[in-house]
């Protein structure tokens, strides 16, 4: 995968004027009375919280781990002066990917050799645990695998793998106060039994060595209901609120101050995080009827999360003490359907010592600084109210309010100036959508009919199907806009010109696509004046791949003016070679070479950068190390997430006006991430100059057995899979190349061709 980020510029991206993106706060977000501080994180839903040094500046910073996207995030500890605390906590993604990018189901950091760095914890192997070390190489935190199987000993021979599955979220900490991180967790076959496996180190701290102590903690059964448990002797169970349940989390604090620790026990299907008080001592815990209660930390003011909670400590309001942050924790919320918007919730610790003092804070810790539209957040730019700025509007796949699961658009305007715009949210139901319980809509705001007005146009799931609506401006161009819901047009289908026939087209085929979460992007593809319909899809009812392209034919009612010209344009696939998933594209002029280029983001969490799209052929050419990270000094894969329920929404818009158009990036988790450019306009013309000094051409591509490579000057060739591995290299220099495809494996190959004085080019090459 590296090796293919770097083919076309693994010079150029050491370089310091290579374009690419860098993540910015490009501009201010008001919400309310309260401008929020990390307005362009990206939102979060999921999120499975630890604490961890990340710059090494003694300061206890943040990670969360997003159980539903498996997107890393990352926030430092920082001064605040004139705040309440003098600290707060600000999003720094340039070290996210310090953290392996293989992390899935969930992921804890605790320190398990006392050596003062947070090791990683997580599921691998089908429930297996793995452990990373945090090492520090030349001041910088990186993590190196110790095991990818933690394994314990018991009444039996040998050691066997400590599985607990993916589902479960297991308390790794000091049970019995040796100074050694033990581990409690629900059995992996039926999440009903309590297990605790003591770390039997030699040492004082440190080690991974780990025996099974009891594999039936407290003497009780979790059975079917959110606070229903079986006591040892019982027939039945004791119930509180009967509900089949799943996965369960755990968490161990010493809620009475007695010396041993007490579990609160979140699981799935859920709202509580349930109180289980250990009567007893730490080597013999004693449970009864009493000591559990779902009312917890009070009566008054329960955790209640939607769906599976899972309780974290860490000091979250940086007073010294160590507080309780309770999330959702499920896989997804395709069978819960509820809101996913602020979510998160802080209880202070206002106890000195002793026994923790938790008081409710507020709904939506960190969510309430971010743009959160609940799930799948979707941004779209345009002048709404006539002021020349552009405003925001942000579809979403849904959220839900006053019992219903829906979808909106919220309108955010700009209120600020050209240099300095600033967003502040003036409804979070823009039009009146909310009515129409549509599902997953993705909006643009783009001049359909070419009047000089911004229309507005968007895909939704309506009854069943998905479906592209557009609204007509009646304004003027300049003056406020004038949309009217009602008048919502939706576009019909249109397939390609029949072959006897070219001016007749089949109305039933190469419909727009209609799988939920369908994007449409609307730009001139042709160069011919009239705006062209790209779309991602993941449709597979009719043939085709995941980018359509739809041509304007610029005739006839606009609603049917869109007609299928290739159903896999630019056949993009993914870094193995196959169809990507939940694509999404925008484009602009990001490079500054003055022609439109394509960007793409897919499931696999990956920004792919096609420049100048125009001017390939069939096949695109692609970069995808695309982010500057500061940290490194070099360029990097994104790291949106890459769970098959991420879908993204992409938009690009020059929004504090200095000639470069910002990136924004809309997230499964309901937020939207902000980039802008870098080096602009500067290896951009330098690429253009070498692909045209060396104008690299293959055919016939696709091809079977061979191919013929051409270029205006000699050069050498490397044609690599798309893993990177090398499969063909012609060393000597020349100006025509035979390619021998004999037994490869149909699928797409990169050509890369290199000059006598360094300049490179690559193309795709499609074997069948």
């Amino acid at each position: 995968m590296l090796l293919l980020a770097l083919l076309a510029f693994s010079v150029a991206a050491r370089a310091q004027g290579v374009f690419g993106f860098e993540y910015r706060e490009t501009a201010k977000v008001v919400q309310g009375t309260d401008t929020l501080r990390n307005a362009w994180a990206g939102g979060l839903n999921t999120p499975q919280f630890s604490a961890i040094d990340l710059n090494n500046d003694g300061q206890q910073d943040l990670f969360a781990f997003d159980h539903e996207t498996s997107r890393c995030y990352t926030f430092l500890n920082v001064a605040a002066p004139g705040t309440s605390a003098g600290r707060r906590w600000q999003y720094a993604p340039q070290y996210e990917s310090i953290f392996p990018d293989s992390l899935n189901s969930w992921v804890l950091l605790r320190d398990y050799d006392c050596d003062g760095r947070a090791d990683i914890f997580t599921y691998v192997n089908g429930g297996n645990i793995a452990v990373l070390h945090n090492v520090l190489v030349n001041g910088k935190t990186t993590f190196q695998l110790t095991t990818n199987e933690l394994r314990f000993s018991g009444n039996f021979s040998g050691t066997a793998n400590l599985t607990i599955g993916g589902y479960n979220l297991p308390a790794i900490q000091d049970v019995n106060g040796d100074g050694r991180l033990d581990i409690m967790s629900y059995d992996f076959i039926s999440s009903s039994y309590i297990e605790q496996y003591l770390n039997t180190s030699a040492g004082a701290c440190g080690g991974l060595s780990f025996t099974l102590n009891t594999s039936y903690w407290g003497s009780i059964q979790a059975c079917s209901g959110c606070t229903d448990y079986r006591f040892s002797g019982q027939t039945a169970c004791f119930a509180a609120k009967p509900l089949h349940t799943g996965g369960h989390s755990l968490l161990l604090v010493d809620l009475d101050g007695d010396g041993d620790q007490d579990l609160l026990d979140g699981r799935d299907n859920c709202s509580e995080l349930t109180r289980l008080l250990n009567q007893g001592t730490t080597a013999a815990p004693v449970l009864t009827q009493a000591s559990i209660t779902a009312s917890f930390p009070s009566a008054a003011t329960p955790v209640q999360v939607p769906v599976f909670p899972s309780g974290y400590l860490f000091d979250a309001n940086f007073d010294g003490r160590p507080d309780l942050v309770v999330a959702p924790n499920m896989v997804n919320n395709s069978a819960d359907l509820v809101s996913m918007s602020h979510q998160v919730q802080l209880f202070t610790n206002s106890a000195a010592s002793g026994a923790p003092v938790y008081n409710y804070q507020a709904a939506g810790f960190l969510q309430n600084d971010m743009i959160d539209v609940s799930e799948g957040a979707a941004p779209t730019f345009g002048d709404i109210d006539g002021d020349g700025l552009p405003d925001m509007v942000i579809g979403n796949h849904a959220d839900r309010v006053s019992g219903v699961y829906r979808a909106t658009l919220s309108y955010y305007r700009n209120v600020g100036t050209r240099a300095r715009p600033v967003y502040r949210l003036m409804t979070s139901d823009y039009l009146g959508l909310a009515s129409l319980n549509l599902l997953s809509i993705k909006p643009a705001l783009v001049d359909l009919n070419r009047d000089g007005a911004l229309d507005l146009a968007y895909g939704c799931w309506d009854r069943g199907t998905n479906i592209i609506y557009y609204i007509l401006n009646t304004a003027a161009a300049g003056l406020p806009v004038a949309f009217n819901a009602a008048n919502a047009v939706n576009i019909k289908p249109r397939g390609p010109a029949t072959t006897s026939t070219p001016t007749t087209y089949t109305p039933t085929t190469g419909i727009l696509p209609y799988a939920i979460d369908d994007m449409p992007c609307f730009t001139d593809v042709d160069n011919d004046g009239y705006v062209d319909l790209l779309i991602g899809t993941n449709e597979v009812r009719e043939p085709g791949m995941s980018l359509r392209y739809f041509r304007n034919r610029a005739r006839g009612p606009l609603d049917s003016a869109f007609v299928l010209t290739n159903n896999d344009f630019g056949h993009i696939r993914d870094e193995k070679g196959a169809r990507p998933l939940n694509l999404s594209v925008t484009v602009a002029d990001f490079d500054g070479d003055g022609q439109p280029d394509l960007l793409t983001a897919d499931v696999t969490g990956h920004l792919r950068f096609f420049g100048n799209y125009r001017a390939q052929g069939s096949i695109f050419s692609e970069r995808n190390d695309v982010i500057y990270n500061p940290l490194s000094g070099s360029y990097e894969f994104s790291r949106l997430g890459k769970e098959i329920y991420s879908h993204y929404g992409l938009a690009a818009a020059d929004v504090n006006r200095d000639g470069a158009p910002e990136l924004f990036v809309g997230t499964e988790t309901g937020g939207v991430l902000s980039y802008g450019t870098r080096n602009r306009g500067t290896v951009s013309a330098a690429r253009a100059e070498a692909a045209r000094v060396l104008a690299l051409s293959i055919y016939p591509n696709p091809a079977t057995a061979t191919a013929t490579v051409e270029s205006a000057q000699p050069t050498r060739l490397t044609v690599l899979d798309l893993s990177g591995r090398v499969v063909q290299t012609l060393g000597t220099f020349q100006r025509s190349h035979a390619l021998n495809l004999a037994g490869l494996a149909a699928g797409v190959y990169l050509v890369r061709a290199e000059g006598a004085d360094g300049a490179t080019a690559v193309q795709r090459l499609l074997v069948r």
